[in-house]
């Protein structure tokens, strides 16, 4: 069911860290040429923090937990790759179809492939105005233990909802050095947290005590905030304007985000496309400190 690539597999024989890393945000995130050019430079982050990359994609319908370099290229450069949640794995298998992974399919790949820590931008959740329309990232979360590093949800989303839906699955949320939960392109969306945290030694010492405690059978949450954000009130702007052009154009579910982070993109003359890898970039290292602790 799962294939490793050469330099993962010799990594779980030698019992070395591994960090899962996202592939939408490959085909999906970013604009081409810079996305295969963020995913080497992503890589090589966690290679040089002593730790072995693993980008999770389909490949002809076989799940691939990290990519050779032809295969990483596919995802970056193939306009037919799909993007796949949970719920798509089995199909696309069968349909020999290639996708890149959702964090809900990544963490759950992950987690099969016995991989701990899991790198990603932003999570999914509920969405502004459509209650009813929640990411399958949340129930993943629920669902699966994985320690997901991020900076916050996504801000086109309904923070507040989001934050509530995380509470009622009991998913504990930890702040790296900040007592606010990040807004993706902002360091504060608004909402205090809990529970800080001032190193990746004391999030491996939660996730063992966890265990100790048998109360690992769900995510642990790490926002991570960037470190220099989007001007606010650009960045409102644009999300107004993003929103209302979503909405003009009958843009709904999983369509949406993708269709908002291009928006973003365009309209922000490059300004959110560096924040964007700026978050990419210190998750990855925050993600393999993570695993290094472990």
């Amino acid at each position: 069911m799962i294939k490793f690539s050469a330099e993962v597999a010799a990594a779980r024989s030698a019992g070395r860290p591994i960090v899962a890393l996202e592939s939408t945000i490959i085909s999906h995130g970013l604009p081409r040429p810079r996305n295969l050019e963020v995913a080497l430079e992503v890589e090589e982050i966690v290679r040089a923090g002593g730790a072995v990359p693993a980008t999770i994609a389909l490949i002809d319908g076989v799940i691939h937990v990290g990519l050779e370099s032809d295969q990483l290229n596919r995802i970056a450069n193939d306009s037919n790759v799909v993007k796949a949640s949970t719920r798509d794995l089995a199909i696309l298998e069968m349909t020999q179809q290639s996708a890149a992974t959702t964090v809900a399919a990544t963490s759950h790949i992950a987690h099969l492939a016995g991989i701990s820590v899991f790198a990603t931008g932003g999570l999914g959740g509920v969405h502004r105005g459509h209650v009813y329309d929640e990411s399958a990232d949340l129930i993943a979360l629920a669902e699966l233990p994985i320690i997901i590093v991020c900076a916050g949800v996504k801000s086109i989303l309904d923070v507040a909802g989001t934050l509530e839906r995380l509470e009622t699955y009991s998913i504990p949320v930890l702040g790296y050095r900040t007592n606010r939960f990040p807004g993706f392109y902002l360091t504060d969306s608004g909402f205090a947290l809990e529970h800080r945290v001032e190193s990746a030694s004391e999030i491996a010492n939660i996730w063992k005590n966890r265990v100790d405690l048998h109360t690992n059978d769900r995510a642990i949450v790490v926002t991570n905030p960037v470190k220099i954000q989007m001007d606010p009130a650009r960045h409102d702007a644009v999300l107004q304007a993003g929103l209302a052009a979503a909405e003009a154009a009958h843009i709904t579910g999983k369509a949406v985000t993708p269709f908002l982070l291009e928006h973003f993109h365009s309209s922000s003359e490059g300004e959110s496309l560096r924040v964007n890898i700026d978050i990419i970039k210190s998750n990855t290292q925050l993600a393999t400190e993570i695993a290094c602790s472990l």
